[in-house]
């Protein structure tokens, strides 16, 4: 613990703070042109002075690369999503510093506060905040933990000064009072969580919170630390990963399913028009009854180019009220997206209870373009899969229903859809040379799909297969497997 053995005079404090501001604002200059965001949480008992601190920290700081978060009790809304949809949201992009009051931890505590719970459960949710943060350090993020220590006596000497103020006594809440009577079970809860998420790329720093302004600069002199060692872990990395070739197979029972894939299936149209609409009703009863529930639904939709996801979507879409759904379409990441974790943008637009979401091509880009067309490195992409599982996991956790497909074409069929788009007109604004780029790497594209396959098919969220060198017959698939899927969602 890092102690505060004097009390420091006002000159000495101005005159430390004074330089170590400038050094801060330096850090930020630096922060613009380096690959990363830091994100700074404090954390501690009530009357630790987190508010205080972090208001000192944005004086020092120049305010238009920082960023303030403070979490409270769930929203009606946030509730209406799975647990961490909030904090990602809120997360700074590269370049910046998120200044967290209130964090993941937060709620964890609290809920701790109002009633002691079985250490299995906050064990469980201290190792979804640990995974968590090291995706976020994995990828880059510098994540600066302080504690704020602070003793019971020190703590209720704190509450009593502020209450006596008339100036500070609305500082002072019930909740704090009570926070202080259980002092010492919030802290032996605290230690656990702090020892379950200390791990490389998240360290815990404690602070002796006693003396502010010898806590103010021992935090400020963190920060200045912590980035520097973070700029040489990074320059090293990618001094390490400088290739970024696609790779072989990493489990090759993945490219044997896809390549084993019959594709001579066959469908009538007037067949399809039989059936068509019998499925077109199960669904529409299907969905209906899993919004009623509030349960959430996840399509995701992958595939060759021209393989025909754009029109599995539209006839799965109309058995459902367009009210009740949104077709996402992903393309290249903008610049603000590209400054944040791949998963970002893909988080934000998750439904909310009673809510579908259908994604024309998804984060799986991650493993598939990006990892073919070298966008990212080897070591991104392969952390990818296990990150995508946990994505998912925490989707169907919540309740979500998620629906996975790939469309697949063959080399033969995706080349005479290519020439007929070309030849007409209507059509020939779907082509560009980036489709013919992509097919002259079919054979690297097979493997990443494998893979795919491979690492990331759960029982929760699996993958559908579905051959479409016969459009009649891939769309009436689609409407069938999708069917059954949110039935049996619903009959567990």
């Amino acid at each position: 613990m890092a102690k505060a053995n004097q009390r420091l005079t006002k000159r000495a404090y101005q005159a430390r703070a004074q330089a170590l501001r400038a050094s801060l604002v330096e850090l930020q200059v630096e922060l613009k042109s380096v690959p990363f965001k830091v994100l700074f949480i404090v954390a501690g008992p009530e009357g630790a002075g987190r508010g205080s601190l972090l208001n000192t920290l944005a004086e020092w700081l120049d305010p238009r690369g920082v960023e303030t978060f403070s979490y409270h009790a769930p929203s009606e809304e946030e509730q209406q999503h799975p647990q961490q949809w909030r904090f990602w949201r809120s997360l700074p992009g590269i370049g910046r510093i998120g200044l967290y009051a209130g964090s993941w931890y937060t709620e964890t505590l609290r809920e701790e506060a109002r009633s002691k719970r079985a250490l299995s459960l906050v064990a469980q949710e201290a190792d979804r905040i640990r995974d968590f943060e090291k995706l976020l350090a994995d990828g880059g993020t510098l994540i600066v933990k302080v504690w704020l220590h602070l003793s019971k006596d020190a703590q209720g000497r704190r509450l009593r000064t502020l209450r006596a103020d008339p100036a500070t006594t609305w500082r002072v809440t019930d909740e704090d009072w009570h926070h202080h009577r259980i002092y010492d079970r919030l802290d032996q809860t605290a230690k656990f969580i702090r020892s379950r998420t200390n791990r490389p790329g998240a360290r815990w720093t404690i602070i002796d919170a006693e003396e502010e302004r010898t806590r103010d600069l021992q935090v400020g002199q963190l920060l200045l630390t912590e980035f520097r060692k973070q700029k040489i872990r990074v320059a090293r990395l990618l001094a390490r990963t400088k290739g970024r070739k696609p790779g072989p197979s990493l489990r090759p029972t993945g490219l044997r399913r896809l390549q084993s894939l019959s594709l001579d299936q066959d469908l009538s149209e007037k067949d399809y028009d039989a059936l068509r609409e019998k499925w077109l009703g199960r669904l529409n009863q299907a969905v209906r009854a899993a919004l009623a529930e509030k349960r959430a639904i996840v399509f995701v939709f992958e595939g060759w180019d021209a393989a025909g996801k754009g029109g599995a979507i539209r006839r799965l879409t109309s058995a459902i009220d367009p009210r009740d759904y949104r077709v996402i379409p992903v393309a290249k990441p903008t610049a603000e997206e590209k400054h944040a974790h791949y998963l970002w943008r893909f988080w934000r637009d998750i439904p909310r209870d009673g809510r579908m979401a259908v994604f024309d091509r998804s984060w799986y880009g991650r493993v598939l373009v990006e990892r073919v067309e070298g966008f990212c490195r080897p070591d991104e992409w392969r952390r990818a899969y296990a990150e995508i599982k946990d994505f998912e996991h925490q989707l169907t956790e919540h309740g979500a229903i998620v629906l996975k497909y790939w469309l697949h074409v063959s080399h033969a069929e995706q080349l005479r859809r290519f020439r007929e788009r070309e030849a007409l007109a209507h059509k020939r604004h779907k082509m560009n040379d980036e489709d013919w780029r992509n097919r002259r790497q079919r054979a690297a594209y097979e493997v990443a799909v494998g893979d795919m396959l491979a690492l990331t098919d759960r029982d929760q969220a699996p993958w559908h297969l579905v051959p479409a060198d016969n459009k009649r017959f891939a769309r009436l698939e689609v409407l069938r497997s999708a069917s059954r899927q949110i039935e049996a969602a619903l009959g567990d």
